[in-house]
């Protein structure tokens, strides 16, 4: 009777023993599946920000080197008269398509109303130098309450 107590009591030991050694097996395999795909989450994740930061470093630069050519075109006598023009005649167009009711004295003053709000803004950032007055800038623009045109 001893005997086959020993051999349940071992029985069980070894049912015991292999049935923890295989969980334990079981579980480094999950962890080390778990670890490979953080690491890959976390590769893809950095090259996304890599990119997304690329993406936007490169349409920032896009926009300053089409600020920075309107404003070279701009500052030569000739090529700036006609690259304002072609600029304006863009800006017009595009709000043409929004307002197709509208007419070019109806953009001049919606125009117009804008520029006054901002016109402070712009000034701030024109050297002493060169910036005029406000009172005479707001004086050049249209006044559009005079002409009964309405936004």
């Amino acid at each position: 009777m001893r005997f086959f107590g020993f051999i349940r009591t071992t029985a069980f030991l070894v049912v015991l023993c292999v049935s923890l050694a295989t969980t334990a097996v079981s579980m480094g395999i999950w962890a080390v599946s778990l670890t490979a795909q953080v690491t890959t989450m976390t590769a893809s994740a950095a090259a996304a920000a890599v990119a997304n930061r690329k993406a936007i470093a490169a349409a920032v630069l896009r926009t300053k080197a089409k600020a920075r050519l309107r404003r070279a075109l701009v500052v030569l006598p000739v090529a700036g008269i006609a690259a304002a023009i072609a600029f304006e005649r863009q800006d017009y167009l595009e709000w043409k398509q929004d307002n197709p009711d509208g007419d070019l004295e109806a953009y001049g003053c919606e125009v117009s109303a804008v520029s006054a709000e901002v016109v402070d803004d712009v000034l701030q950032d024109l050297p002493g130098q060169v910036r005029p007055s406000r009172d005479w800038l707001l004086s050049q623009l249209p006044d559009c309450t005079a002409a009964g045109a309405s936004l």
